[in-house]
């Protein structure tokens, strides 16, 4: 089975003070394009292929999935949806992206391994 890669997009966005709040929805659109060809060729210590999920939240709901990536628009809090997500795959092998703490310890509860967003966007 794939690793599944979850990324948590407003973490990794703002992880790089790049003009993103100008354009939350375009600053997500560009992380996708970034990731998808991770689901081929995998990042450190996961090689391809990963199964990613890109979840959004607020101002970058509605960009679209690409081959490659799946874009999860979270009804509410992104940090919810992850953790839903995660939750839902037991026993899967799980990557959660992201430099929040309490996101850290809350997927790290239910078995998930969590990295930085250096990972899936160096000069993070």
């Amino acid at each position: 089975m794939t690793t599944l890669l979850i990324v948590d997009g407003a973490n990794v966005v703002g992880s790089v003070p790049d003009g993103w709040w100008r354009d939350r929805r375009g600053a997500a659109e560009r992380l996708r394009d970034r990731l998808a060809p991770l689901a081929e060729a995998g990042v450190a210590g996961r090689p391809g292929p990963l199964e990613i999920v890109l979840v959004v939240e607020g101002a970058a709901r509605g960009v679209d999935s690409v081959p490659g990536v799946t874009v999860d628009a979270a009804p509410g809090s992104g940090d919810d949806r992850i953790v839903e997500l995660v939750a839902a795959s037991p026993g899967r092998d799980r990557l959660v992206v992201t430099a929040d703490r309490e996101l850290r310890r809350r997927v790290a509860e239910h078995g998930a391994e969590v990295t930085g967003p250096r990972t899936v966007r160096p000069g993070a």
